[in-house]
């Protein structure tokens, strides 16, 4: 992609040209016309002194002035008084002062006044300067003390400047400012063509348009068009929005920019970013897409939260109203990190509307040593805080205990889990609930034996991070003492610690690791949320 970006700029860009300097071939300067004509060897050098109505002519060229000395030997002329050359109808050039040397068919043009300047025309562009050399072997008009190129929707001004008339390249030094319709670049070194509209980025550039800035070093800008293509970790910084790649196209008009390589994506209001190596956003339409090695990054809370999936996309509704709202979708395989938190799934969908994250197919929740699964689970944030979470059909909680292969386990249709302040303070399984649980005895933390019980409904109230107390409306169960446990009753059906699966960092949230063989939950085919995944996504 690096490479074609290159080549674009090879073939779109805009070309200084550097050929040898051609040589002129001898012709003379004529005088065409002068109301008045004397020759004073001693007092004017050489000169023929020249005054009223002056016309010379050289190879194609028409100079007029108000009064010239004509150095026939050189075969140049100096010019004063409303000076201007003519060459087709197409270039003309006026000032106060001129100084002509036929032999290398070259001008130098002056002003004397702070509210004059040197004005070079050529068909629809015009340039302003005090002091303006022109070059008719090249074609080439050019300033060292500061100058103005303007175009129909164009304005650049710079310290330095050269300008061609045949090939329409402009190529600009120190202080360059590009003002056009919408935008405005500020640059040391610009290249930039008035027929093409192109502009080529040389050197550490920042381009702003309305809430928009660009920073680029390498690139090119198409003032007519609003397009860029920007190289070398270009930067597009939009209303909060960052984004950093190896390169970036970016369309004005359309809202659209694509990012490509070591892609950076930073929402500073938000609290979130986004890496990949292939990024889409749709400004207008409020759509974006990332792929290609992308991890969605929440930095909201004290630990930063990294999501890694296939294919990321957001999708905007109601935009440009009070009731917008997002979704984002995370698909395929997805794994997520943080110290405290980390998850599995296939597909995940967050909606901003209700703030709800939604975790399709085999997800998995750990906290600490906690593992919670179903075929649905639902995560329902306030104020970018966990609120409450719901668990839908063949909901399954695990607690690892300290003590080797003891776990706590729940499975019920439903479970409910509920927060406060990040923590959970009060469980709920409903519908089928089955419990294989090992209680302490307080004076000595061991265990006391295991309750394996069956109900309708079961409560848990928590209180930093420990239980609290537990209620059930009724319950069969039986509690055996610890040298006398069944093997058999110390897992629920459908028991399994899924350590394997877990992410362990940032980093092994790309290594995608799947269940074991028939250990997945096998989902009935059912109207309700856990069919509707393939019409979100």
């Amino acid at each position: 992609m690096v490479l074609l970006c290159a080549l674009c700029l090879f073939v779109y860009g805009v070309t200084i040209p550097s050929h040898p300097k051609k040589e002129a071939e001898e012709k003379r300067v004529y005088l065409v016309h002068a109301d008045e004509l004397w020759y004073d060897r001693w007092q004017n050098n050489d000169a023929q002194v020249l005054r009223g109505k002056v016309e010379f002519e050289h190879d194609g060229a028409h100079l007029y002035c108000d009064s010239a000395n004509f150095f026939e030997a050189s075969n140049s002329f100096e010019a004063w008084g409303h000076v201007r050359m003519v060459q087709g109808d197409t270039l003309s050039l006026t000032s106060d002062y001129g100084y002509y040397d036929g032999n290398n068919k070259s001008m130098e043009a002056k002003v004397f006044s702070s509210d004059k300047q040197v004005v070079l025309r050529n068909r629809a562009t015009t340039l302003y300067t005090d002091t303006l050399y022109f070059d008719r072997l090249d074609n080439m008009g050019y300033y060292n003390e500061g100058g103005k190129l303007v175009d129909k929707t164009t304005t650049l001004t710079s310290l330095h400047g050269e300008y061609h008339t045949d090939t329409k390249d402009a190529f600009f030094t120190d202080n360059v400012k590009m003002v056009d319709k919408k935008s405005t670049l500020l640059t040391d070194t610009l290249a930039y063509n008035t027929q093409t509209k192109l502009a080529n980025i040389l050197g550490p550039s920042n381009i702003y348009s309305d809430k928009s800035h660009i920073y680029s070093e390498l690139g090119f800008y198409n003032t007519d068009k609003e397009q860029a293509q920007l190289l070398k970790r270009s930067k597009l910084h939009n209303d909060g929005r960052t984004i950093v790649g190896d390169s970036i196209w970016y369309d004005g008009k359309a809202g659209v920019s694509e990012a490509f390589w070591n892609v950076v994506y930073e929402d500073s209001v938000n609290h979130n970013g986004l890496l990949c190596n292939y990024g889409y956003y749709d400004d207008l339409n409020g759509y974006a897409l990332s792929t290609d090695s992308a991890v969605a990054i929440d930095f909201s809370q004290r630990d930063t939260l990294y999501i890694h999936a296939d294919t990321f996309k957001v999708f905007t509704f109601n935009i440009n109203t009070d009731s917008v709202y997002r979704e984002m979708h995370a698909y395929n395989k997805v794994r997520a990190y943080r110290k405290d938190v980390q998850a599995v799934c296939d597909s995940m969908v967050y909606v901003s509307k209700d703030s709800c994250l939604t975790m399709y197919r085999d997800p998995i929740v750990w906290n600490l040593n906690q593992q919670l699964l179903g075929e649905v689970i639902q995560v329902f944030m306030k104020d970018s805080v966990v609120d409450h979470a719901h668990v839908i059909n063949q909901a399954f909680s695990i607690e690892d205990l300290p003590e080797e292969n003891l776990y706590n386990q729940v499975s019920s249709k439903e479970m409910f889990a509920f927060f406060q302040k990040g923590e959970i303070h009060e469980a709920r399984a409903v519908d089928n609930v089955l419990v294989v649980y090992y209680p302490e005895n307080e004076s000595d933390s061991t265990y006391e034996g295991l309750v394996n019980l069956e109900t309708s409904e079961l409560r848990m109230l928590m209180e930093k991070r420990k239980l609290n107390s537990i209620w059930t409306p009724k319950a069969e169960g039986v509690m055996y003492p610890m040298s006398q446990i069944p093997p058999q009753k110390r897992f629920l059906e459908g028991f399994n610690w899924f350590d394997y699966v877990r992410p362990t960092s940032k980093d092994d949230i790309f290594v995608w690791r799947p269940k074991k063989p028939g250990t997945e939950i096998k989902a009935p085919k059912r109207n309700g949320l856990s069919n509707t995944k393939s019409k979100a996504l």
